[in-house]
Parts: structure tokens; C-alpha cells; sequence
């Protein structure tokens, strides 16, 4: 939607799969307007120029260079020795929902903690959870998951605090008198994040408030999103506190929640007085795929320099399902605007909210393939090498924490010889980290 009185950007994408001209409309509901083009391109990508474009990114974006050097204990290089060079932690969070399933189910346990290192709770935070009877407030699920993921080395997004949908208020809260409710959110923020303060890595503060608007209808406008943003800053102000909404990049034309009317909304709750840290959340609930719509929404919202997370992917089940889960994991991991990432896929005996990765079994399902496909090429990687004639070996990896290993030929029956190293963003392309293992 362009601004009146000023220049504004538009982007968009389609997906065609024919050939020949294209139009482009511009169009106005008052017909006395007038508009005024500018510097139009239409730029049409191939596929696999569209995923040239995606690895170009990520070697760009999330890749460094890095060279190993081998020397024994005089400073001699190690020439032709066999190395292994193993990925232990992506600096790119990449997770999965859980719910209390997974605390009385062995299988569900090793399948999740073998392959992911964050976490959503699926319903265990939600104030409909906490607090079931006014002012019984009852944190055993959510106290035994955060037990469960600290034990695991999981890190947790705290969802959420306040959801703004009426349909999912604790059933006590719509009958409250605007300063009863005044009352009961202030409790509520506080006993929420006062429990869990710096035990979680980001907060959903407000979740669909562009969609529903049941807090800021009862309680005098946006001016008590931003109270609620400033509350939540002084009681954990050191994590990320995300606004969090559906259909910013899933549906093209749902205006509720337009990349225009996110950014609007970010205006509008600074507006209000509230200028701490504020995160994107984009709850990525896929009924289609459109991808170049996908990408021009994400670049609008980068526009803010504020912090991106895919918070709640999933994708609809149909025939098409998995190969469009593949494009969007692979689109939103490659945008270098998009921080990390949560499939909405936590798993029950009765089935999963639209998406499971596995069968009841923990067998994956065809979903679950892809992801473990995402996972070995990109969060859990394992390279093998042969050190050069002059004791170096150079490759790109992954930004993360990594250990190299090397078998020390020297002495029989002896033990790898390893060495940690962490490989993050350098000041230029042309640089190398450069990491030494002695023999």
C-alpha cells in the first residue's frame, strides 16, 4: 500500500509457470486520485537461478573462511593426515515446539534431543494455562518442560504472555471490568515473567494483535501495548521481546497484517512511549507457498534493523506439502535478515496442530526427512579432509562452534587429537579464521 503525499516502496512476487507479457495495475479506490510511477523492475528468476541466489546468500551471510593448520610440537606441518571437522552448535538457532508429551515419552525425548538445541512451549506459558481459575496460578507444566529443556542444553522462547485473540483468554478474564483487567494483566506479566526471568531467550509479549485487539479495546487503544512492551522490558530487559503475528508472509492481501501494517504497528506501540528492544515474529502458518511473496515481505519488514524470527512454521497438509516445506526452510534460512527459526510441529499421541515430522513410533515422516535433511546440511555438519603437502586444509563453514580431529599416526593405538575452534562472521569475504592443531 503506498502512503499519500510522498514516494513509497512496493514489492511483491509471484510465481508463474508460463511465459509471455506481463502487466502491472496500480489502483486506487477514489478515482480523483492520481498515481505517479516510478523506477518499475519486474525481474523474473528461473528455479535454479532462484536457489543460486539462496546459497549465494548463505555464503555470504552465514558462512566464513577457514584454514587449519597442522604442526607437530616442533612446528612442522602434519602433511596428508585424514581430519574430521564436526559441527557441535549453529550460531543459527533452528528448533522445534514441545509440549508435556515429551516428559513421559523416552522415544519423543532421544528424537528431539538428537537433532534440536531450541524450543517453543507449545500451550504450557499461555495465561489460559497458567491461570485456568482466577488467581489459582498453576506452573507445574511449564517448571517440568524448562527442567527437561535445562537439562538438555535448550534454550526456550517464552510464548507467551499475553494473547490478544478473545477466544483464548483464560474464561474468568472477558467479564472483567476494564480496571479489573488493568489489574489482572499487571498481575499476569508479572507472574509470568517474574517466574521465568533470565531462564528464557525471548519473550512473545503480545501474540495476533494486528488480527485481534481484545487488550487494547478493554484497556484505552495501543497505548497499553506500550505500557505492556515497558513493563516486560524492567522485568526481563536482557532478551528479545518479539511481537508476534500470522499471514505477514504466508498470505499476500490479508491487510490486517501486511508487512505495512506490521511496521505500522511497531510505529504505533513507539508512539506510545515505548522505545526498548523490539523483535519481529512471524508465525509462518503455510496453507500455500508463495516464495517470491515471501522474500519482498521479509525485505519490507528488514527495513525496521530489528531482529526477524520464523516463529511457528508449519505448512498445511496436501499433496504438495513437503517439497513446499522444503522451499520454505530453505528461503527463510538463506534471507540474512531472518535470525532463527521454530517449526510448530510438537507431537501427540492424538496428532500434531497441522504439521508432524514423525509417526507415533518416532519414525520420520516425510516431513521429518526433510528437516533432518535441513538439519545435516546445515545445523549438524561433518566434513572430512585430507591435509595438503604444506599442512593446511581450507573450506567454508557454517557459522557455529566446531571441533577438528586427526588421528595421531605417530603412536600406536593412540587417541584423536582434537581441538575446538568457533567460526563467526570475519571483516571481509577475502578474510580466513585461521585455526592450528598441534600433533
Amino acid at each position: 500500500m503506498a502512503k499519500s503525499g510522498c514516494w513509497s516502496m512496493l514489492k511483491g512476487g509471484i510465481t508463474v509457470n508460463q511465459s509471455g507479457s506481463t502487466q502491472l495495475y496500480f489502483q486506487s479506490k477514489n478515482t480523483s486520485i492520481d498515481i505517479w510511477v516510478d523506477s518499475v523492475s519486474l525481474q523474473p528468476f528461473t528455479q535454479e537461478e532462484w536457489k543460486a541466489h539462496q546459497y549465494e546468500s548463505i555464503e555470504k551471510e552465514r558462512k566464513s573462511k577457514v584454514k587449519i593448520h597442522a604442526v607437530d610440537s616442533e612446528g612442522k606441518p602434519l602433511v596428508n593426515r585424514k581430519i574430521a571437522i564436526s559441527q557441535k552448535l549453529s550460531n543459527f538457532p533452528f528448533g522445534c515446539a514441545i509440549n508435556t508429551n515429551i516428559l513421559t515419552n523416552e522415544a519423543y525425548k532421544n528424537w528431539f534431543t538428537s537433532r534440536f538445541k531450541y524450543t517453543t512451549f507449545e500451550n504450557e506459558m499461555k495465561w489460559y494455562t497458567n491461570e485456568r481459575v482466577q488467581n489459582q496460578e498453576d506452573y507445574s507444566s511449564s517448571d517440568a518442560l524448562l527442567e527437561f529443556t535445562k537439562s538438555n542444553g535448550v534454550s526456550v522462547r517464552g510464548h507467551n504472555v499475553f494473547w490478544d485473540d478473545p477466544k483464548y483468554q483464560p474464561s474468568w478474564v472477558p467479564n472483567l471490568e476494564p480496571q479489573q483487567l488493568l489489574d489482572a494483566t499487571t498481575k499476569r506479566i508479572n507472574s509470568i515473567m517474574g517466574q521465568y526471568a533470565g531462564q528464557v531467550i525471548a519473550w512473545d509479549v503480545m501474540n495476533e494483535n494486528m488480527h485481534f485487539d481484545f487488550l487494547e479495546r478493554k484497556l484505552g487503544g495501543m497505548g497499553s501495548s506500550s505500557k505492556i512492551y515497558s513493563m516486560a522490558n524492567v522485568l526481563d530487559g536482557n532478551v528479545d521481546l518479539f511481537l508476534n503475528e500470522y499471514n505477514t508472509i504466508e498470505e499476500p492481501g490479508d491487510e490486517l497484517s501486511s508487512p505495512d501494517s506490521y511496521l505500522k504497528k511497531i510505529e504505533e506501540i513507539r508512539s506510545g512511549g515505548y522505545h526498548g528492544p523490539l523483535s519481529i515474529g512471524l508465525e509462518g502458518h503455510f496453507t500455500d507457498v508463495n516464495i517470491p511473496y515471501m522474500r519482498s515481505a521479509i525485505d519490507k519488514l528488514a527495513s525496521s534493523r530489528l531482529p526477524i524470527w520464523i516463529t511457528e512454521l508449519d505448512v498445511q497438509p496436501g499433496p504438495n506439502q513437503v517439497e513446499l516445506l522444503e522451499q520454505v526452510l530453505r528461503e527463510a534460512h538463506a534471507h540474512p535478515a531472518v535470525n532463527g527459526i521454530v517449526l510448530w510441529s510438537a507431537w501427540s499421541p492424538e496428532g500434531c496442530y497441522r504439521m508432524c515430522l514423525t509417526d507415533n513410533d518416532f519414525r520420520n515422516l516425510a516431513t521429518g526427512d526433510v528437516v533432518e535433511k535441513i538439519i545435516n546440511e546445515f545445523f549438524g555438519v561433518v566434513i572430512m579432509g585430507t591435509i595438503d603437502g604444506d599442512g593446511f586444509y581450507e573450506t567454508s563453514l557454517i557459522h557455529g562452534d566446531y571441533e577438528v580431529s586427526y588421528q595421531n599416526e605417530k603412536y600406536v593405538n593412540s587417541s584423536r587429537i582434537s581441538q575446538e575452534f568457533k567460526v563467526e562472521a570475519l571483516g571481509s569475504s577475502e578474510d580466513f579464521l585461521n585455526v592450528k592443531i598441534l600433533g
